[in-house]
């Protein structure tokens, strides 16, 4: 069942494009009242517009506005919908939480660059949730919904299953309470479907099949062992790690690496110091032949050359920009972040020759490295300040980012494993020291060190006074909450502007959707015979028919791994069931 509460006439709403996202069609027994189609759509404009969601079978209420309003403002949209008492939803992500959402919590839908705190909104963004309900079976074949956790042992009981999923990717926050839900979102519309099961299985199995696609076939090698962590120095310490497991009989069947192997942290290059392409050919040719394969990380922006230095030359960039593929400012100029290479300009996947350029650029890579699947990062999409900081910046290219990274001096990491303090107190003791020496020279440095003006360290939200048919995209009147405060920190801004003339605000929980598209089409055109091998942080519902995904920056911690297993069964709601943890390492 399908709902859309939207027209043409509201033009500053975004209505969200089949191309980008798909729209599912009709059932075919939608308007049957047959049996089978256990759903039952009610409404009424009295006193206003109100609509409920009946069970069939059974008479219970799925999803109803009664006693609320809707509110259809320029930049909010607000549904409210009772529930039951102690209800059981599951899904609503990407967060670090526990399986079941409880009743009074609120989960805010928003693609963040973040290290994964618990409860808040993290990568991908997923407005879908499983509703399941509990009833009890009466000797007179009557049913009584449970409200309760205690049950009877006496008793019989059947559950029902229904999934609700509203078609909108701008900023939420859906707000769970004792007897409601509420959806407020930044813009769009109400585009919503009802899915009635009955079970969970049947559920999922139609949300994919009409909403989202079917999971993508991964290849049978990406099934095995995987081995990655960041500060691989080099094409021989690759070797010796590959030779160690090997040596101790632990099958691996994959390796992989993060940006270390890149020159200085540039998309679709190698550092011929550390990782030249001759040694890495030999390295992969070895690799190959024992059956194993490799796989890099790649990130989401590209690097901008200092137009005032030659030697600075970046064909990526450049072939991109002969072909217009990457984000402006509103006032046509390029829109540059900054990100791990320096300033960066971000691709314009709205672009028609954004996905051809992306593949044409995998192409060439895999001629000089032959990688086997690609790792996609960043991709919420991440940048380092806010707003265009590299305009008129450039000649400072390559820049450091506004802050140390891992290992560099002054930002070396002597965290620990749990309960290391105790088995190995007296090196805990030298790296607790170690830190504590460090985060002291850290408070003494001036800010201008690791930081700058542009930094999204100190970033205040603002919040703007509505004003009829007038869009303010970077402090909208609703504040949702981002665990980054401001719609700008960590990420494109709002403001920044497509080839089609649509602001980032309307469409940027989909960059990492529309990225692994690009990156699925470039693998096809790298192997063509071969069943793409994707690995995404940030995605969108609909992500799964192209990619897996990985947990993002989590840390080598219990309780991240103790949240990995409803993170897991979170996404294959989501229709994401290839899920992996590349956890940071703790070193002493």
């Amino acid at each position: 069942m399908l709902m859309c509460f939207q027209d043409a006439s509201n033009s500053s709403q975004y209505i969200l494009p089949e191309e980008l996202v798909h729209k599912p069609g009709l059932d075919l027994n939608a308007n049957s009242t047959a049996q089978e189609n256990d759903l039952q759509f009610v409404w009424s404009n009295e006193p206003t517009f109100t609509f409920s969601v009946v069970r069939r079978s059974t008479g219970d209420v799925i999803y109803s506005t009664e006693g609320s309003v809707l509110v259809f403002e320029n930049q909010f949209v607000e549904q409210v919908s009772t529930l039951p008492e102690n209800y059981n939803l599951y899904g609503l992500g990407e967060r670090i939480h526990g399986l079941r959402l409880g009743n009074n919590f609120t989960a805010t839908i928003y693609a963040a660059d973040v290290g994964d705190p618990i409860d808040y909104n993290i990568y991908g963004s997923h407005p879908f949730y499983l509703d399941t309900r509990y009833f009890e079976m009466g000797s007179d074949g009557n049913m009584t919904l449970v409200t309760s956790n205690e049950t009877s042992a006496n008793s019989s009981y059947k559950s029902y299953s229904h999934g609700v999923y509203l078609r909108n990717a701008h900023g939420m926050d859906v707000v769970l309470k004792p007897e409601n839900i509420t959806w407020r979102t930044l813009g769009g519309s109400l585009d919503m479907y009802f899915f009635d099961g009955p079970s969970q299985p049947e559920v999922s199995k139609a949300y994919f099949t009409s909403a989202v696609g079917l999971p993508v076939m991964q290849q049978y090698f990406t099934f095995g062992y995987h081995q990655c962590r960041w500060g691989y120095k080099n094409w021989t310490q690759l070797q010796e790690v590959v030779d160690n497991f090997a040596n101790f009989g632990i099958p691996l069947e994959n390796i992989w690496t993060d940006i270390d192997y890149m020159f200085q942290y540039r998309d679709f290059t190698v550092d011929n110091n550390t990782f030249s392409i001759e040694q890495g050919q030999q390295f992969l040719s070895r690799l190959h032949a024992n059956g194993q394969h490799y796989i890099p990380i790649v990130d989401s922006a590209i690097y901008r050359p200092n137009p005032e230095n030659a030697s600075d030359a970046y064909d990526t960039y450049t072939r991109g920009a002969d072909l217009d593929v990457y984000m402006r400012n509103p006032d046509g100029s390029e829109y540059i972040g900054s990100v791990w290479p320096g300033y960066t300009v971000f691709p314009d996947w709205h672009s028609p020759n954004s996905v051809p350029w992306w593949s044409q650029e995998m192409v060439l890579w895999h001629q000089e490295i032959q990688y086997d699947g690609i790792w996609i990062d960043m991709s919420e999409v991440s940048s380092f300040c806010v707003g265009s900081c590299g305009t008129g910046n450039l000649t400072l290219n390559p820049v450091h980012p506004f802050f140390s990274l891992p290992g560099e001096p002054g930002a070396i990491i002597y965290d620990y494993p749990e309960n290391f303090n105790i088995t190995n107190s007296t090196e805990a003791a030298s790296a607790s020291a170690a830190s504590s020496s460090q985060d002291a020279a850290k408070s003494t440095s001036t800010s201008s060190d690791i930081a700058s003006a542009t930094s999204t360290s100190t970033q205040p939200y603002l919040r703007t006074t509505p004003t009829p048919g007038v869009r303010n995209v970077n402090h909208p009147p609703y504040v949702i909450n981002h665990v980054n405060g401001d719609l700008a920190v960590h990420a494109v801004s709002p403001n920044a502007t497509h080839v089609d003339g649509v602001e980032e605000y309307d469409v940027h929980n989909l960059f990492g959707h529309q990225i692994l598209n690009a990156t699925y089409q470039g693998l096809l055109a790298v192997f063509p015979s071969k069943r793409p091998f994707i690995i995404g942080r940030s995605t969108f519902a609909g992500s799964g028919k192209w990619a897996g995904h990985w947990g993002g920056d989590n840390a080598s911690k219990w309780y991240y791994m103790y949240f990995s297993i409803p993170q897991a069964l979170s996404f294959s709601l989501f229709g994401i069931p290839m899920v992996s943890f590349l956890q940071q390492l703790s070193q002493a």
